[in-house]
């Protein structure tokens, strides 16, 4: 065995540890508030979360779940908020692509933390962007009282939810609701602000103050069934279409009314039926190095991803730290951006480093990514990215002027983006490979992914510096062992900020995935998108 296959297989190894890892911790996220919680939710004739939503999908349909890391390792002091108390994605019901969203009562009775109202908001935003169907399966105590404050009146808050609502309404985007539990106070607007409002019998209550609050407030008497339970809200109020007697009844209604949609413009992406093949894609786990630093074959990375492994590239020679260029996954055609990590020699004759975003690559990105527009094309960004390059050279070169422009390209462009974090996500290099704040229509990210405004050590050591100087002005001097012993700390706290998994608690991405499954992230992704016409690209001011 030569030197590159042992590299391959250690890097395989390293990978499929991390991979192991990943799925360890869904595994214990999926058990949401623990088997106690879940046994008393079943000892009332009703399903979970993930239960009622395996059983509403069809059956041969993934299940692409958003935000399963949302809170995760969040609020430990109330006890925590697996998935944020709330579980939900994209599938297909009959046949048609939807967002599902099912609230988790094994969480706090399915309450609002600050993390499931953004979690929430996310999901509708996939609908609205995508012209998708959603389907809301309810069963929450509403907001979580002790944090209110965080989750109640702001713009992103709890409110806007219902906005979006009545926004989602008038744009046409089909919404059905399922009060399968409680479904109290403001979070009663949600059900009723659908097209199809359904109830489960027995189960299901909705009411805007519970009859405890109604005593306090008014002095009355009077038990929840009556107040707002599906009798009293199907048969008296008319506030419910339709009761259930079970929760599978219910979810049969939902697919037969999903079953009767009819079909809307799409947006007329190019896909090809031809028969292609695959590369194996634990081959990718061996490419990626362990140490996040060292130069690898980003193009070998790339054409592993790809149809047939055919990718016709952009500027082939010229920008050479980012690769643009043409291919297709699953049939759908794409285009490619994706930081080079290999040292690279530019045009006149620099050694350039890998992952760096120098001038050139910048110009040459944002001709690309305006050519996709053109062409109606979906845009795919592979970021391992550290930066953009410092320096006077760099400086007096124009590099702002030539990041400006790509951000500027990548920030208008009206074709669906979508982002995979494969290594480091650093600084400006985020933003311009379409990090979060650039509305890439879904955002995942590997194991090996790093999200930082810069590397640990450098932020570490500019940290150090400032804690010294404050130090000094105290008239505190460190010693040698308690500066390497400070260094270290805040390394530690810097790092254990850059993880997936804290990226993915705060749904700065949607999810952590094993790189075995991107194909069909992106496919599944440019599918969801075509089913939403798409504007006429205008790149605004662009300087040349």
């Amino acid at each position: 065995m030569n030197s590159k296959e042992l590299e391959f297989n250690k890097n395989e190894d390293k990978l499929g540890q991390l991979v192991s890892r990943l799925n360890h911790r869904l595994g214990q996220i999926h058990k949401g508030g623990g088997e106690k919680s879940a046994s008393k939710q079943k000892s009332k004739g009703k399903m979970l979360a993930r239960e009622r939503i395996n059983y509403l999908k069809d059956d041969d349909a993934q299940f692409l779940e958003i935000g399963a890391f949302a809170g995760y390792e969040m609020y430990e002091e109330h006890g925590g908020c697996p998935a944020g108390g709330v579980v939900g994605g994209i599938t297909k019901v009959a046949g048609r692509n939807c967002v599902v969203v099912a609230n988790d009562a094994t969480v706090k009775a399915g309450a609002w933390f600050p993390i499931t109202g953004k979690k929430n908001l996310r999901f509708q935003e996939v609908a609205m962007e995508n012209h998708l169907p959603i389907i809301y399966l309810v069963d929450s105590a509403g907001v979580y009282l002790p944090m209110q404050d965080e989750i109640f009146p702001d713009k992103e808050h709890f409110g806007r939810i219902f906005r979006n609502n009545a926004v989602m309404s008038s744009k046409g985007i089909i919404q059905i609701a399922a009060v399968m539990g409680s479904c109290v106070a403001g979070g009663a607007y949600l059900p009723i602000m659908s097209d199809e409002a359904l109830i489960v019998d027995k189960t299901g209550s909705i009411f805007l103050a519970g009859s405890y609050l109604v005593k306090a407030a008014i002095g009355e008497d009077i038990d929840n069934e009556t107040l707002g339970g599906s009798v009293s809200q199907t048969e008296i109020s008319g506030v419910i279409d339709d009761r259930f007697e079970n929760d599978k009844a219910c979810l049969d209604r939902i697919r037969f009314l999903m079953d009767k949609v009819g079909r809307f413009e799409e947006a007329g992406f190019n896909r090809t039926t031809t028969p292609f093949k695959v590369a194996d894609q634990k081959g990718l786990y061996g490419i990626l190095p362990e140490d996040r630093a060292k130069p690898y074959e980003s193009l070998e990375l790339v054409k592993h991803l790809l149809d047939d492994g055919e990718f016709q590239q952009y500027k082939k020679d010229f920008g050479k730290t980012i690769i643009c260029g043409f291919g297709r996954i699953n049939g759908w055609a794409v285009g490619i951006v994706a930081n080079n990590r290999k040292i690279v020699k530019s045009k006149k004759g620099e050694m350039q480093f890998g992952g760096v975003i120098y001038s050139d690559s910048a110009d040459k990105a944002a001709r690309f990514i305006m050519n996709c527009n053109q062409k109606k094309i979906p845009l795919v960004f592979l970021q391992d990215v550290t930066g953009f390059m410092v320096g006077s050279r760099s400086e007096h070169g124009g590099i702002i002027k030539d990041g400006a422009k790509m951000v500027n390209a990548m920030s208008n462009s009206t074709v669906p983006k979508f982002t995979v974090v494969i290594g480091n996500s650093y600084g400006a290099g985020n933003y311009a490979m379409c990090g979060k704040a650039y509305d890439p229509r879904l955002i995942v990210a590997w194991p090996t992914a790093k999200i930082a405004v810069m590397g640990g050590e450098q932020a570490a050591k500019v940290l150090l510096q400032i804690e010294k100087a404050s130090l000094k002005k105290k008239g505190q001097e460190i010693t040698p062992e308690d500066e390497k012993a400070l260094l270290d700390k805040i390394i530690s706290r810097y790092n254990n900020q850059t993880t997936p998994e804290y990226a993915a608690s705060r749904l700065w991405v949607d999810a952590i995935i094993d790189p075995v499954d991107t194909r069909e992230w992106i496919s599944t992704g440019i599918e969801v998108a075509n089913g939403k016409p798409i504007d006429r690209f205008n790149v605004g001011v662009l300087q040349t």
